[in-house]
């Protein structure tokens, strides 16, 4: 039996820990289960750990599967096989047991591999794409569940073919290189010594990284340099060690993120001409004032794009 819950609160869901009730929302156990889901059409879409989200703090009118609990994994030699909803700091952890190096950039991760193959995840010079194989996914436009491979998915900075299709990730497999237990221990500890240094923890409640970075340039380092640092808007703030991050340091409401990210984007605009595209996304109703800014930022970006 498929849980499924009617007017979902979707606060704790998130990392950000934002957002008011969603219509309706489903957890399936298993693979079968979702594909179950995503045939009968009732969904407007799949979400897996929701590290990079912003929900509306008001009712929003979508029926969401989530992929928390589908989190199988295995490692056999060098393979390592995932489920969508597999955390990465989980599999990064047990790759280092097995004495596999290239997922030592995601042991901070709280993402799960769906949403991290669905943009590209990336720090530390490693990402997602680096050691991917295949992935099984479901076409929603064919109904049909069908394999991809490496050069199928079209991988850059934070995309890849899956933002562009109707395509929703399944499983994934991964081939990894043999390495020194203790050198990828070493990695992944100076990696989590970064994260602790420069990026909040989630006991403030963030989303990441809130912009991408410019071709060539750091959005962090703009940010600061338009003296963003500590900036607050209501309950939302700018973490005072990396301009590029806001933190819900005070029961922050969704309006309250929006409006402290345009500024963001207004004063990088302002001094530097350029536009920041937002990594986040963005899930409410259209017609809000949330959404109009949401517009904004995102389709002044798409313009410069098609010039």
């Amino acid at each position: 039996m498929i849980k499924t819950y009617e007017n979902y609160s979707i606060k704790n869901q998130t990392t950000f820990k934002i957002g008011g009730s969603i219509k309706k929302a489903a957890f399936p156990d298993s693979i079968k289960d979702l594909v179950t889901l995503l045939k009968s059409k009732e969904y407007d879409m799949v979400l897996g750990g929701c590290s990079n989200v912003l929900f509306s703090s008001g009712q929003i009118d979508k029926k969401i599967i989530f992929t928390n609990n589908i989190k199988d994994f295995s490692v056999e030699g060098n393979k390592v096989h995932v489920s969508c909803g597999t955390r990465g700091a989980l599999v990064s952890k047990s790759c280092m047991d097995n004495c596999l190096t290239g997922f030592e950039f995601m042991i901070g991760f709280p993402g799960t591999f769906g949403g991290m193959i669905y943009m590209n995840a990336s720090a530390h010079n490693q990402s997602i794409s680096d050691y991917f194989k295949s992935a099984s996914v479901y076409d929603t436009d064919t109904d049909e569940v069908i394999v991809l491979q490496k050069n199928d998915m079209d991988f850059g900075y934070r995309k890849s073919v899956i933002q562009k299709k109707n395509y929703i990730v399944l499983e994934a497999e991964f081939e990894l290189i043999s390495g020194e237990k203790s050198k990828i221990e070493e990695i992944m500890h100076r990696n989590i010594e970064f994260r602790k240094t420069r990026q909040p923890s989630l006991t403030y409640g963030n989303a990441g990284s809130i912009f991408k970075n410019p071709e060539n340039d750091s959005a962090g380092r703009l940010l600061d340099l338009c003296e963003m640092k500590g900036q607050t808007e209501g309950g939302a703030k700018v973490f005072e060690n990396h301009a590029n991050f806001i933190i819900n340091y005070n029961n922050a409401e969704s309006l309250d993120v929006l409006t402290l990210m345009y500024k963001m984007y207004s004063k990088v605009r302002e001094k530097y001409t350029i536009e920041l595209k937002p990594e986040i996304k963005y899930i409410g109703n259209k017609g809000t004032q949330e959404y109009r800014l949401w517009e904004i930022m995102t389709e002044e970006n798409i313009q410069m794009i098609q010039k």
